[in-house]
């Protein structure tokens, strides 16, 4: 019935470890920690508030009496009685109301005192179900309708609540305060009286069986309430954490009260280790520290979402805009499956605690769509980073993660690196389209310096567009933009607007391309590019284009299929390629191509390549097509 304000405040262990340093400090000096945020948070109700939906009149069976809905759905009986209320009191004022319809009004109190009861006893039952019970469908569905339907009644008169506070003359119910001092004495009860019968060692004293009999239920009922009460709370209610910090606090006054009698060295021993061995153990449990994982991701990522619906930019690290999601959250992952492998003895089930990774990424690969949209760039780049954070921990500590879960979630983190990339260079290459289209015409032929010096100036102000990015994510989607203008290069050559009719048009265009593929291999290389072979594709294809001798021309393009096999595996790129240099005959252009074909089965046997080829295959569309 509370809903926690920031991610910190979600996180089940840190709440519950620190309060563990604070019971081993207490041997010393005791004292109460602090209480996490409590109740219903209507803050974002910036509405009048409606007493119920029309879909919730609709359900109400006008069939039964009050006494009988009272039995069967503690919900409905709440509608009625807000129906009832708001009927009675409509527009009329207390005093008005209370002179006209005295009996009415008597009748209804009565009516929501029983009521108010009725969810107090439902929810003193909450913690019934036994360990073997758990698996009985029937008890569990018993158990959970009743609490459902009760919560369900809580949040709605925590909205009729509202509406009675605006109107100033009506009492409220506070029925969220009724709740939480409801589950507070239930915790009190059961620590006072365990129903764990505590499997005690001869010649334990009878503190040592007290202490340990609260452990043994304390632990037996955090597991029911995540396996079972979690699912009749809506996500906000934060109800695991809520149900430890009461267990929490109680287990930590009745420590308080023992370490304050006289205890013999055995009792002192055993309280030390209990606090510092078993108590955390409790905590680790994988189904404990797998709700925790859970509800802290979802809130983590609510966070980011909240920061991108108010306009904030994220905030920056050493230039770099940075997003706390993968920096806090990788921490936590590491730690929870390392000390759930060491409780329980098992990586398999420790593992576990991850498989929820996968759906928190999908919403995560959402969240980055919706930025995408928005065009938020510094979103984009923090978001990005994440993704490498997230990419690393995968890939270097496998042993976290469960294969299919690891495969899974390396696939969603790929699509979300090439949306990013995308969202990133797309606008790059849009300035760059004007001086693409001069690359392989006769004004580049021509003016081949003053050309693609404007396509190397444009390049270098549109690169000031990635600044901000981590430095990891900088160098791969700088050297992703070097291979797609290199691309966009080669493929507005083979276009073929530029004929090279003669040996001095071949040695012009063969001092142009050798001339761009150092000017861009220096702007890139300075710009923290790696991939050096790019430079060697421009300036193998200048070769072919210099070359006159039809053995010459066969040795090059064999060799320029055995670097790069994807070129062997087309033959319209060496066609076109070829047919720049007007001068060479059919019957020549296609001895060069056979020879290029008959190494095929070879080329395609050595080491892996990186493709660039089969990704340049656009040249032969129509200007008007791509342009």
């Amino acid at each position: 019935m509370r809903v926690c304000s920031t991610p910190e405040s979600l996180r089940l262990n840190n709440v519950l470890n620190q309060g563990g340093r604070w019971i081993r400090g207490k041997l010393k000096n005791i004292r109460k920690p602090s209480r996490p945020q409590v109740g219903v948070d209507s803050s974002p109700v910036t509405e009048e508030p409606q007493s119920q939906s029309s879909e919730d009149e609709d359900s109400l069976d006008d069939s039964l009496t009050f006494e009988e809905l009272l039995e069967q759905s503690l919900y409905e009986a709440s509608l009625v009685l807000i129906n009832r209320e708001n009927q009675l009191f409509g527009k009329e004022t207390d005093h008005e109301v209370q002179k006209c319809h005295t009996e009415e009004i008597e009748r209804l109190s009565a009516e929501r005192r029983a009521l108010e009861k009725k969810i107090q006893q439902t929810l003193q039952q909450s913690l019934t179900l036994r360990p073997e019970e758990v698996a009985d469908e029937k008890a569990v569905q018993t158990l959970t309708m009743a609490l459902k339907s009760a919560v369900k009644a809580i949040y709605q008169e925590e909205l009729q609540d509202l509406q009675r506070k605006q109107l100033k003359s009506r009492t409220p119910s506070n029925w969220k305060e009724l709740h939480d001092s409801t589950l507070r004495d239930l915790v009190e009860s059961r620590m006072d009286n365990p129903s764990v019968t505590p499997t005690g060692q001869p010649g334990q004293s009878s503190i040592q069986l007290d202490v340990q009999g609260m452990g043994r239920q304390l632990k037996e009922d955090l597991l029911l309430v995540v396996n079972v009460l979690k699912s009749c709370y809506p996500p906000e209610a934060n109800i695991c954490q809520f149900y430890a910090w009461l267990y929490h606090q109680n287990l930590s006054a009745r420590l308080s009260k023992i370490v304050d009698f006289v205890l013999d060295d055995k009792d002192c021993t055993f309280i030390l280790r209990w606090v510092n061995e078993y108590y955390p153990g409790i905590l680790k449990k994988p189904e404990l520290a797998k709700t925790e994982l859970s509800v802290y991701l979802n809130n983590a990522l609510e966070e980011e979402r909240k920061k991108l619906t108010k306009g904030e930019q994220p905030p920056t690290e050493d230039g770099c805009f940075t997003s706390p999601l993968a920096r806090d959250v990788i921490p936590i992952i590491n730690g929870m499956v390392t000390v759930a492998e060491t409780v329980t003895g098992s990586q398999q089930k420790a593992q576990r605690i991850t498989r929820q990774l996968t759906d928190m990424l999908q919403r995560f690969k959402a969240f980055q769509d919706d930025i995408i949209k928005q065009n938020s760039k510094p979103h984009v780049k923090a978001t990005l980073g994440c993704v490498e954070q997230f990419r690393d921990i995968l890939q270097r500590k496998s042993h976290l993660f469960q294969a299919d879960v690891q495969e899974n979630c390396l696939t969603i983190l790929s699509d979300m690196r090439q949306s990013a990339r995308t969202c990133l260079l797309s606008s790059v290459h849009k300035s760059l389209k004007p001086q693409y289209q001069k690359l392989g015409t006769g004004d580049w032929l021509k003016k081949k310096k003053s050309v693609f010096e404007k396509l190397l100036s444009s390049l270098e102000n549109s690169i000031q567009d990635l600044e901000g990015l981590a430095p990891s994510c900088y160098q791969w989607v700088i050297g992703d933009l070097h291979l797609e203008v290199t691309q966009e290069y080669v493929k507005r050559l083979l276009r073929g607007e530029v004929k090279l009719k003669d040996r001095e048009h071949q040695q012009r265009a063969f001092d142009a391309v050798m001339d761009n593929a150092e000017s861009l291999h220096k702007l890139f290389t300075s710009m923290g590019s790696q991939e050096e072979w790019l430079k060697e594709i421009l300036t193998n294809m200048a070769e072919v284009l210099k070359l006159q001798d039809v053995p010459a021309l066969q040795m090059q393009i064999v060799s320029l299929g055995h670097a790069y096999p994807d070129l062997s595996r087309s033959e319209k790129h060496v066609s076109a390629l070829l047919k720049l240099k007007s001068n060479i005959s059919k019957e020549d252009r296609h001895k060069v191509k056979a020879t290029l074909s008959d190494t095929r089965k070879e080329s395609s046997k050595g080491a892996e390549f990186r493709p660039f080829f089969s990704k340049s295959d656009s040249y032969n569309k129509s200007k008007e097509a791509s342009d």
